[in-house]
């Protein structure tokens, strides 16, 4: 392509790099919040300090109530259950933000043209 027909494809594919990048570190993030999360109860942090609740009340909005500590894809009722479900649950659940961030950034990032041979 030339002229401003390359010029136009050139900046939407940067505009999609860049969009594309966002989402990846987006989830990248809530899968962080997700982790930090479950560390936090399984090592049994002081839950009045100011980081660990605000960590815990993050990850808890971003389980989407599918991989909810209290009522998750699994439950334990046994000893230690609330470390149990924590780390089942939400571990999960930041998989499935990695996993959904890198598929949407496929999805969205231009792709590389063919090398000429």
């Amino acid at each position: 392509m030339s002229g401003v027909a390359g010029t136009t494809r050139g900046t939407l594919d940067r505009v999609r790099s860049a969009v594309a990048h966002a989402v990846w570190v987006i989830c990248s993030i809530a899968a962080l919040f997700l982790a930090l999360g479950a560390l936090f109860i399984a090592f049994g942090a002081n839950t009045d300090n100011a980081l660990v609740k605000f960590v815990l009340d993050v990850a808890d909005r971003l389980d989407l109530g599918v991989f909810d500590r209290d009522d998750g894809v699994k439950q334990w009722t046994s000893d230690n259950a609330d470390t149990k479900n924590a780390l089942f649950n939400w571990g999960i659940g930041a998989l499935v933000w990695l996993v959904a961030g890198r598929i949407l950034d496929r999805l969205i990032r231009p792709s590389e043209p063919a090398a000429s041979r």
